[in-house]
């Protein structure tokens, strides 16, 4: 008997980023459970036993499309950051997806109060996993080294990613630090944007989009990582951050809140450019403080195993289509 066939549905705007990471590696850990599986951005009315769709409004269409074809077939699908904290309340589209799903996934558990009361007993959390970056020496911090911040997140204004900019504004020049910010820019407005920040200020530079690779490297060799966005819906960088034992400062909002629990001790305020240089001034200065966040993400770490992702998607897909043979 053939193993059942899985189609994940991932419309994004660039290949490396937010869905299409998701569906990378769930495409690769059904493979290992000995599920057939392929991965499309709009479901093309090819034979399935289950759809996956990521992202419930840009996903609308393949859903409505595939149980208009297939009602007996299962549907899953998949909150993206997006759809928790701004199309639900205001998109038809994207609640219609939810009552069409047989089963919810949310990528953090903040989410599952985004759903409709009557709609959450379908709905399960899935946290997304990580694996430590290999062959990087992890740089340790001693008072009076520079400070080597790192920031993974694109220009787009939902990430609020020149709050690090504002925020060098308020911290003393004797306090040694150094930005690097990565991430692809949406327009060429905020690309001269942030060309111009790093002329007039050289503690920062921003680097445009790079490989997920270096990406990885650049986390793993900094002694801290920000996250300063206005939302988020399960930023992947939570995960990684988390796994390399990198401390972590970031906005209180749902979706990382949802990842790292309410008591998380790096939280800061969202847009509050003077309490993030507080913080990294207090950090730059005790090392210590700096150890203590350190230990924070690394108590965290084992909820963003692989492991433990395989099992959780094992779990979901096995009623609804079977577990493999072999």
């Amino acid at each position: 008997m053939p193993a059942p066939h899985i189609t994940i549905a991932a419309p994004a705007r660039e290949p490396l980023i937010g869905n299409r990471i998701t569906a990378r590696r769930w495409t690769a850990m059904l493979r290992d459970l000995g599920y057939r599986v392929r991965t499309v951005e709009r479901w093309d009315g090819r034979p399935t036993d289950v759809l996956i769709a990521v992202h419930a409004r840009r996903s609308h269409p393949s859903a409505r499309a595939f149980k208009r074809a297939h009602p007996d077939r299962s549907l899953v699908v998949v909150l993206s950051g997006t759809d928790a904290y701004r199309d639900l309340p205001d998109d038809a589209r994207a609640r219609e997806s939810l009552r069409l799903a047989d089963r919810i996934v949310t990528l953090q558990a903040d989410a599952l109060d985004c759903i409709p009361r009557d709609e959450r007993s379908r709905a399960t959390t899935i946290l997304q996993s990580a694996t430590p970056t290999p062959d990087v020496t992890r740089p340790r911090y001693r008072r009076g080294d520079r400070l080597e911040i790192v920031q993974l997140a694109s220009l787009r204004p939902v990430k609020d990613p020149f709050l690090i900019v504002r925020a060098l504004r308020h911290l003393p020049a004797d306090v040694a630090v150094r930005v690097t910010h990565a991430g692809p820019s949406p327009t060429a407005a905020a690309t001269r944007r942030a060309h111009r920040a790093a002329e007039r200020d050289p503690r920062y530079r921003w680097l445009g989009a790079v490989t997920a690779a270096r990406a990885r490297r650049l986390l793993a060799t900094s002694h801290l990582a920000i996250l300063t966005s206005h939302s988020e819906g399960g930023a992947n960088v939570v995960a990684e951050a988390a796994v390399d034992r990198v401390p972590l400062l970031a906005t209180r909002v749902g979706g990382t809140v949802g990842q790292l629990g309410p008591d998380y001790p790096g939280y800061l305020a969202v847009g509050d450019a003077r309490g993030l240089a507080e913080r990294i001034g207090a950090l730059a200065a005790d090392p210590r403080a700096l150890g203590a966040l350190r230990t924070a993400m690394r108590e965290r770490a084992s909820a963003f195993s692989p492991a433990r992702e395989r099992r959780a998607l094992a779990a979901l897909l096995r009623p609804l289509c079977g577990r493999p043979a072999g």
